[in-house]
């Protein structure tokens, strides 16, 4: 709680956001970067998404959760990435304060909706690798659905925890913040308030959507490790491993970047090193995730020159 000094302050009511000004003479280059990254993830997200709703072959639960996480990706990433874009040619990036606590309300409903949404990808892929004749029974279209919308009920709660205890805080200066969006860490930083609480809640927050949902991916690929061992052919083998390799990688890489700047302790020293692991895990993974399904997946590709056919002939 502030202390009488602390309320007798000046309060806050903008923040400036530094994002890259240091690098004065990268701008067009980084926007450029920036702007070719944004617009590849919404046009490869939308397209995969219109490439599942059209297809009658891909609808199957494991495109169902494709389709629902690219949409999430062009949220999670529109959430941050306008802004900075924004925010690259103006002389004073600057942002309110409501408007800062509620880019990061969604910004992190966005991230835990992905988060349990990853986890019920790896439920699906367990159903489908050691339960293939009861997959169709398993995952059923009401169970999808009921999974969708508790990923989407849980992130949602689980921000709004967050936020309730970021507007206790109170600010009175600096209100520079080093970072390209208003990121809870830093924010934290410049509180005149007693942040324990509400570190405590962000802790508690990533040990159970981080380290729970990657216990179920956990649990969920030794069973399929175990399955795949059991198949006499290497052809067969291969493409179990296929169907799930590319699930696995973008796990690795959201839950690896966002653990690395949630869980290791804010300094001076290590802002850098966390900008750099929030470009990769706000930006670059929503952009990498419709290759990383796509490239290997010969079904995506089948549908893709079905459509092409269609369209042509």
């Amino acid at each position: 709680m502030a202390t009488t000094k602390e309320r007798n302050r000046t309060t806050v009511t903008w923040f400036i956001l530094v994002g890259f000004s240091e690098f004065p003479k990268l701008t067009v280059f980084l926007f450029s970067i920036f702007l070719g990254i944004y617009l590849m993830t919404v046009f490869w997200n939308l397209g995969l998404i219109v490439l599942i709703k059209m297809d009658s072959h891909l609808h199957t639960p494991m495109y169902y959760f494709l389709s629902k996480l690219a949409f999430i990706d062009i949220c999670y990433v529109s959430s941050t990435a306008p802004k900075m874009l924004f925010d690259f040619f103006q002389e004073f990036k600057s942002i309110t304060f409501w408007g800062c606590t509620m880019q990061y309300f969604f910004f992190s409903s966005f991230a835990l909706t992905e988060c349990c949404l990853l986890a019920a990808m790896a439920y699906d892929r367990y159903a489908a690798i050691c339960n293939p004749l009861l997959y169709t029974a398993i995952m059923s279209p009401a169970l999808c659905l009921h999974m969708m919308v508790g990923s989407c009920i849980t992130g949602f709660f689980g921000s709004l925890t967050q936020l309730c205890g970021l507007l206790q805080l109170h600010f009175c200066g600096p209100n520079v913040i080093n970072h390209f969006f208003c990121d809870l860490p830093q924010l934290m930083m410049l509180s005149c308030s007693d942040t324990f609480f509400l570190q405590v809640i962000t802790s508690v927050l990533t040990v159970i959507y981080g380290l729970a949902s990657a216990l179920v991916v956990m649990i969920s690929y030794g069973y399929i490790v175990t399955t795949i061992l059991k198949i006499s052919s290497a052809e067969g083998r291969s493409k179990a491993f296929n169907t799930c390799a590319s699930h696995l990688t973008a796990v690795t890489l959201f839950f690896g970047s966002g653990t690395f700047v949630y869980l290791c302790p804010s300094s001076d020293d290590s802002l850098s090193q966390n900008k750099l692991a929030s470009v990769v895990y706000t930006v670059v993974i929503p952009m990498l995730n419709p290759l990383i399904y796509s490239l290997r997946n010969t079904e995506i590709k089948d549908a893709l020159n079905r459509w092409k056919k269609a369209i042509f002939s």
